[in-house]
């Protein structure tokens, strides 16, 4: 799925009104109608509607709501936000419609004190601006947003939560926005909605399909797409009957330190779990007997010091590496790091305190080879690549820092991102709070790595990795709850992550 800037999705609105052919107005009745087939069955007819109409076609949305809700006996109120003089032809339309089929009254709000009462078990729709908002909402239209977001009702947002931009919202903390408990958004995802600061404005998104242009789509370019199982299933190699384990790749794990081995189980566990043939992991001597002991399938090379990893050897045997969870950065450690920039050529995934490392030695970033996979999360990106102000910010960044050094950044949180060299970016569908548990990141860690072990490309290994994590993670809290789910809960469901994908 594409995700696309406010103003290309006003191009494929008006290619599919041109195109099908359609009239504005039956496409906002086609937007409207999946609104209400989401609302209705949702939500009692003994629930209080309150529908807030600004005067474009966001308002034309939530005018065309209004009537389908009143025509199904649904309690509803509708209220026009009065701060502007001009309203759009589809809003007008609507207007007509909504007196000549219905009984509602269209309720006129010019100022504050006009503002309705409003309780707690009430439902609010918030159609008040859409995502063509250029500037801040401020004066009177900013204060009846302030009193919706006070009211302690459940809100619904049209498309896009009203004062939020589409893309860049730099420091919204100081806007009025919409604090919507569910975004109903049409056909697409917002950009906004991937970023973790607007996640308290956009709540819970439901994307609603409303028949846009499939030509038009397809040929509009943009660098943002939002995988989902479709994407990741073709990616996926089959196995045939005469394959053994060698044709599934060796895998190098280099990780642990005294008092984290668990790293080592986990992201060497996770690797076999999604496939690699064989795993070794070179590890501190003190971790031996923990990784034979609870990993039999794995194999072993202890480093000559007891705590810390100091020398990695050579890594022509392996067939990927992957380099951090839990590893330290003790001196020792860091010139055995160093080492092995300058000599392993195979595919690397570095994770964790490799990432560290990296940002204690900046000068090291120009020794990765092109398409190696970094998987930090916000607080090691930042050390890595620098400060940034919002989640718009650190995508640009994102993107950059792919592209000046040709590798593969893998930012972790909710809606992982994927940015490629060319500046594409891939933003994940998959996994839940459950999965912000120690050791979830050394997961993600050994499953690239497998998939790069098995000879997946660097690209396809790090968009099916990080969408089979989160959905192993998604299976995990659907059999428990979020607050139950550890890492190994984790590995023990990529297995029906694989199977769910390919039989979807």
């Amino acid at each position: 799925m594409k995700i696309f800037t406010s103003s290309q999705i006003r191009q494929i609105d008006q290619y599919t009104i041109e195109h099908e052919p359609v009239s504005s107005a039956d496409l906002m009745e086609r937007a409207s109608a999946e609104l209400f087939g989401w609302i209705g069955p949702a939500f009692s007819r003994d629930v209080h509607f309150l529908v807030f109409c600004g005067p474009g076609n966001n308002g034309g949305d939530g005018l065309a709501l209004s009537r389908m809700l009143s025509v199904e006996n649904y309690d509803v109120e509708v209220f026009y936000v009065s701060f502007a003089g001009n309203r759009s032809a589809d809003w007008e339309t609507n207007r007509e419609r909504l007196e000549n089929e219905t009984s509602l009254k269209l309720n006129y709000i010019s100022e504050a004190s006009q503002f309705p009462v409003i309780a707690e078990t009430d439902i609010v729709l918030d159609a008040i601006f859409g995502s063509g908002l250029s500037k801040p909402a401020v004066g009177f239209a900013a204060e009846i947003i302030e009193r919706i977001n006070t009211s302690g009702a459940t809100i619904l947002s049209v498309d896009i939560p009203s004062g939020l931009f589409g893309e860049d919202n730099g420091d919204s903390s100081n806007r009025a926005v919409v604090q919507a408990d569910y975004t109903l958004t049409f056909q697409f995802p917002k950009l906004a909605f991937m970023f973790a600061g607007n996640e308290k404005y956009s709540g819970e998104v439901i994307i609603l399909p409303i028949g846009l242009s499939g030509e038009k789509i397809r040929v509009t370019d943009t660098p943002w797409t939002y995988v989902e199982s479709d994407d990741i299933r073709p990616l996926l190699k089959r196995r045939n009957k005469f394959d053994h384990k060698g044709n599934f790749g060796h895998s190098l794990l280099v990780s642990g330190s005294y008092g984290k081995m668990g790293a080592s189980v986990l992201g060497a566990a996770a690797a076999l779990r999604a496939g690699a043939g064989l795993i070794t992991c070179h590890i501190p001597s003190c971790g031996y007997s923990v990784v034979q002991g609870f990993l039999p399938e794995a194999m072993v090379i202890s480093d000559k010091s007891d705590k810390y990893v100091t020398a990695v050897g050579g890594t022509e045997i392996y067939s990927a590496a992957g380099v951090g969870p839990g590893l330290g950065t003790d001196q020792a450690t860091c010139e055995a790091f160093h080492k092995f920039l300058l000599e392993c050529k195979k595919p690397v995934i570095f994770d964790a305190d490799a990432l560290n490392i990296l940002a204690m030695n900046k000068e090291w970033i120009r020794l990765l080879q092109p398409l190696t996979i970094i998987t930090p999360h916000p607080k090691e990106f930042e050390r890595l690549a620098g400060k940034s102000d919002n989640g718009y910010a650190r995508l640009m960044l994102q993107t950059r820092f792919a592209g000046e050094h040709n590798i593969i950044v893998v930012l972790k949180g909710a809606n992982t991102s994927i940015a490629f060299p060319d500046g594409r970016v891939f933003f994940n569908s998959t996994g839940n709070p459950g999965m912000a548990t120690a050791g979830s990141g050394d997961v993600l860690t050994g499953i690239i790595l497998s998939l790069l072990s098995q000879g997946y490309s660097p690209e396809d290994a790090a968009l099916a990795g990080v969408f089979i994590h989160g959905l192993a993670g998604d299976i995990a809290s659907g059999e428990s709850c979020f607050e139950s789910v550890i890492a190994s809960d984790i590995i023990n469901n990529i297995g029906k992550a694989f199977n769910k994908i390919r039989s979807q």
